[in-house]
């Protein structure tokens, strides 16, 4: 991404920049040091609205409008359309995650590293959610959704890193479950917009893009994000870029292992929800399903950002991770075998619950223990883009195995067991992680 490259240190305009809090001697060498000041509840709270508006523009698509839309397109081959859309749109961001990950790294513009792709990912973003609404075939739906996946994976990305770049250690816990409160009220905004418009998915993606658009603005206007001087920046070869992205195992084993557990979990949470608009409208038969959903998210919602923000500090006084993504890995099991074994309302109610509780305490943890075990400072963007490839491939895997399993091998019973399976195992490897506790 080409952007102004003057580094800050030779800028004279960065000291009175709003966006930072940093001078121009303190920005040489701020951007790959190891945080150790703590961080402003204003920087934290832009963080958090970054992640409320992408994720409302990920989630209110992918748990309501693109199955509306795929049954207005054809109904009698709703799931086949949703999993076609939703699987290339996560195709796409097992790519953009690292990509704009890496990218950033190099970024080497007076804006900083990280916030020249947040605002452009997001503007990217919010056009293709537009033409999304309008998209009445399905070569279109997966056209829009992927760019979409695009725009909003290089915000995501950078966003991501930010919190590495900026945030002490045992500062973490704490700020990982304000950015998983931000990434739950995205999904129940996205719930709420999907209700609200009541089947009309051309103003729910509409909205969705008015969601994303606003919640960037506060952290682009105070991101403390200190350039990176371009003498630090290492020269660019092809080969080495892409090589970058392989991070050998048997060099880095916690960082192989903590990927390997939180793909697990996230395939287990992914199964869980994927056609949850169906099983209620398909299995429990209710006649609002988009309502069943909204009502279900509330739940989950409120207890993931209950659980998020008590188990995220929490650990940071302990000083421990393991224990909490054990237990809440184990939770978030228990879900799927609940919705398994008692598909009524009221399964369906218990099983959100664990899955809030579950999952709010292991997005807050794990997401500090993965920041514990990236190789070097250099690479923060393209690592946490690697491991963010552990949250979008399940969604991939995850449509294709819960299309196979509701119409081939069994339907909803041996989809939610399933789910059930896969994340014991997530919580099972995670003992394997020796260099945290």
């Amino acid at each position: 991404m080409s952007l102004p490259d003057t580094p800050a240190a030779e800028d004279p305009s960065r000291a009175s920049d709003p966006g930072s809090s940093l001078n121009p001697a303190e920005s040489s060498t701020a951007a790959l040091a190891e945080p150790t000041q703590r961080v402003t509840a204003r920087w934290v709270t832009g963080l958090v609205l970054v992640n409320v508006g992408i994720n409302a523009a990920f989630f209110g698509p992918i748990n309501v409008f693109i199955a509306e839309q795929a049954i207005g397109i054809d109904a009698a081959n709703k799931e086949a359309i949703a999993s076609l859309v939703l699987g290339c749109g996560a195709a796409v961001s097992l790519v953009a995650n690292p990509l704009f990950g890496a990218l950033s790294d190099r970024t080497v513009s007076g804006f900083g590293r990280r916030s020249p792709w947040v605002l452009a990912g997001a503007v990217l973003a919010v056009a293709a959610l537009l033409a999304m609404s309008g998209a009445t075939a399905v070569a279109f739906m997966v056209l829009f959704w992927c760019l979409v996946q695009l725009g909003a994976n290089a915000a995501y990305a950078a966003i991501t890193a930010a919190i590495p770049d900026r945030v002490p250690v045992l500062q973490r816990g704490g700020v990982g479950g304000l950015a998983a409160l931000g990434q739950t009220a995205g999904i129940l905004l996205g719930a709420v917009f999907g209700a609200v418009v009541s089947g009309n998915f051309m103003v729910g993606y509409t909205m969705c893009a008015a969601a994303l658009l606003f919640s960037v603005m506060p952290y682009l206007f105070h991101r403390n994000d200190p350039p990176l001087p371009r003498e630090l920046r290492p020269p660019f070869s092809w080969g080495s870029f892409l090589r970058g992205f392989w991070i050998s195992p048997a060099r880095h084993p916690d960082f192989a292992w903590a990927w390997l557990t939180r793909f697990l979990v996230n395939v287990c949470n992914q199964l869980t929800i994927v056609y949850l608009i169906f099983f209620l409208g398909d299995v429990l038969r209710l006649e609002n399903p988009a309502l069943g959903v909204l009502i279900l998210t509330g739940i989950y919602a409120v207890l993931v950002m209950v659980t998020a923000v008590i188990a995220g500090p929490w650990s940071d006084r302990v000083g421990k991770r393991k224990p909490f993504v054990i237990a809440s890995s184990a939770m978030i099991a228990m879900a799927g075998l609940t919705l398994a074994f008692f598909p009524v309302w009221t399964g369906a109610l218990v099983g959100a619950a664990i899955l809030g509780i579950g999952f709010g305490a292991y997005q807050a943890v794990d997401f500090a223990l993965l920041t514990q075990v990236l190789p070097q400072a250099a690479d923060r963007g393209k690592d946490m883009g690697v491991i963010n490839v552990a949250a979008s491939l399940p969604q991939v895997f995850a449509t294709g195995l819960a299309f196979l399993a509701v119409t081939q091998f069994g339907g909803y019973v041996t989809l939610f067991v399933a789910a059930a399976v896969i994340g014991l195992l997530g919580a099972v490897f995670v003992v394997k992680i020796k260099g945290v506790d």
